[in-house]
């Protein structure tokens, strides 16, 4: 299903009834990436699941797809389906968009989920990162592609998972170069928004990975400390809905539930 958001189409899925789910992809993903979950989910709950700005077949909306943004995209979704609480799975990228809708409309969450993901903003040299990858990226779309997703898995589950990570390639390269590097803009200038797990009285979870490339594993679960936030660790990489699937899968249901 698609509707309207500025100049902009917004892809989602609207499948299941009961309890309201909204999963939210990370960079170089789409609603995709939730397939197989999806048997499950629905026999139990209303899952929506929405394309991001310049992802899946969602159209790219200006230069910065800036997180703000991003979560107006998720709104208008919601809105239109009249979903006034809803619980919310944000991988990555999804979980920073996640937050800044959170941070909006903070009497319509009834959980948040941040799936190898974080509310603190780039350091300086993670912004630096984001600038090498967009010049990368203008210099060669197809190899920044391939290398940024293979380096999202531990070392050995390249291995391991090298033929879902082709998979995920596949799904990757279907995203726009102006989609990728308007995601990094907006990665980039992201804020600071650890006062959403302090401070907020729905129900939050992080999940973080030993072994992320993406993410520092110290910082990451120091930001939880004085919340209530509830912290799951997985042993690998930053794609747990692949490296650690049945875990992960027992885990986001559990919250649900």
């Amino acid at each position: 299903m698609t509707i309207q958001f500025k100049e902009s189409t917004i892809f989602y899925t609207d499948q299941g009834t009961g309890t309201p789910v909204v999963f939210l992809h990370g960079f170089l993903e789409n609603t995709s990436m939730w397939d197989a979950f999806m048997p499950e989910l629905i026999k139990k709950n209303r899952v929506i699941c929405i394309d991001l700005l310049g992802h899946g077949k969602t159209e790219c909306l200006g230069y910065i797809h800036s997180m703000e943004l991003m979560a107006g995209a998720v709104e208008v979704v919601l809105n239109h389906l009249q979903i006034t609480k809803s619980t919310l799975i944000g991988h990555s990228m999804g979980g920073y968009v996640a937050l800044a809708f959170a941070e909006k409309n903070p009497n319509h969450i009834q959980g948040l989920c941040l799936m190898n993901s974080t509310a603190l903003p780039d350091t300086e040299e993670k912004k630096l990162n984001r600038e090498r990858g967009i010049a990368a990226v203008k210099q060669n779309y197809k190899t920044f592609v391939r290398i940024a997703v293979s380096n999202l898995f531990s070392p050995k589950n390249k291995i391991t998972f090298s033929e879902k990570i082709e998979i995920v390639v596949n799904e990757a390269l279907k995203t726009p170069l102006q989609g990728i590097i308007a995601a990094l803009e907006g990665m980039k200038i992201r804020k600071d928004r650890t006062h959403i797990l302090k401070s907020s009285d729905f129900k939050k979870m992080i999940i973080i990975s030993k072994e992320d490339p993406a993410l520092d594993y110290a910082s990451t679960k120091n930001q939880t400390k004085n919340t209530d936030t509830i912290v799951v660790e997985f042993p690998d990489g930053h794609m747990s809905h692949i490296e650690n699937e049945s875990e992960f899968f027992k885990t986001i249901m559990h919250f649900i539930e």
